[in-house]
């Protein structure tokens, strides 16, 4: 044998005369703190998942395109060489009965005041941006899925945190009272 000591695994489930009963309350702690992150972090993450992708998929059947014309001269793109920089400007465009109207949008820089621009309108008619493709709409849907699930993750060890750092104060203050007790028996003290 080399010596070392073994590590018992599951040792606050074994029946042991020195486990005390904040040992089996700690243990069970564990296990639902852990059970907890798993399986509610895995709901929470497809819940919120299934959530994102239904409003994204939305988006995408109420707001369509229309061609809208440029009402002033933008400037041309910033000397950081980004071609497909957009600037808010004022365009107008015309609905399907006939009824002009106007409004500012986000559209490419450097074009002419009469140019012909492309925006985007919800269901009711009201300038809004383009909504984001399929792949788009499934990469923001898992990215808002993990976080959910981590911020689920994050909650539960932390208050499963509190409750065992409460716990260990209750040793502490019980080992406290104990050795108050038994300490002067021992006699002589150090110091």
């Amino acid at each position: 044998m080399s010596g070392k000591p073994v590590k018992k695994r599951l040792w606050r489930w074994r029946n042991n005369p020195l486990r005390r009963h904040d040992d089996i309350v700690e243990a069970w702690i564990v296990l639902a703190m852990w059970l907890a992150i798993v399986i509610g972090g895995a709901i929470a993450g497809l819940v919120t998942a299934h959530a994102a992708d239904d409003v994204l998929a939305r988006q995408r059947a109420e707001r369509h395109p229309v061609r809208a014309v440029l009402l002033t001269d933008l400037p041309s793109a910033s000397s950081s060489g980004d071609t497909a920089e957009r600037i808010s400007a004022d365009v107008s465009w015309t609905t399907a009965d006939g009824t002009a109207h106007t409004g500012r949008a986000l559209v490419n820089a450097g074009q002419k005041a009469g140019a012909r621009v492309q925006v985007w309108l919800d269901g009711e008619g009201r300038l809004t941006s383009q909504p984001p493709g399929r792949v788009e709409a499934g990469f923001e849907a898992g990215l808002l899925g993990t976080a959910a699930s981590l911020a689920t993750a994050g909650v539960v060890f932390a208050a499963g945190a509190v409750v065992r750092w409460r716990l260990d104060r209750r040793r502490l203050n019980s080992w406290d009272t104990e050795w108050a007790m038994v300490g002067p028996r021992w006699g002589h003290k150090t110091g």
